[in-house]
């Protein structure tokens, strides 16, 4: 399920999806697959992301709502 809120957040940082995965440690397409909801992150990932984009990682392990997917 695409993770709306993520490709939100990124947006609103002004950060293009290479930025977020270059600062994360991981590659676009990676990065892009965790967005699209197509493939999950790692604790260790999940933590990067969120300190590069400012939310708490826990994010990517809870119940989508009903706004997650568009």
């Amino acid at each position: 399920m695409k993770r709306v809120w993520l490709a939100n957040l990124r947006a609103s940082t002004g950060k293009m999806q290479k930025d977020v995965a270059d600062s994360a440690g991981i590659s676009q397409p990676a990065y892009s697959s965790i967005e699209a909801g197509t493939k999950n992150p790692t604790v260790e990932t999940a933590k990067r992301i969120a300190a590069v984009l400012g939310f708490d990682w826990t994010m990517f392990f809870e119940e989508p709502s009903s706004g997650d997917s568009a």
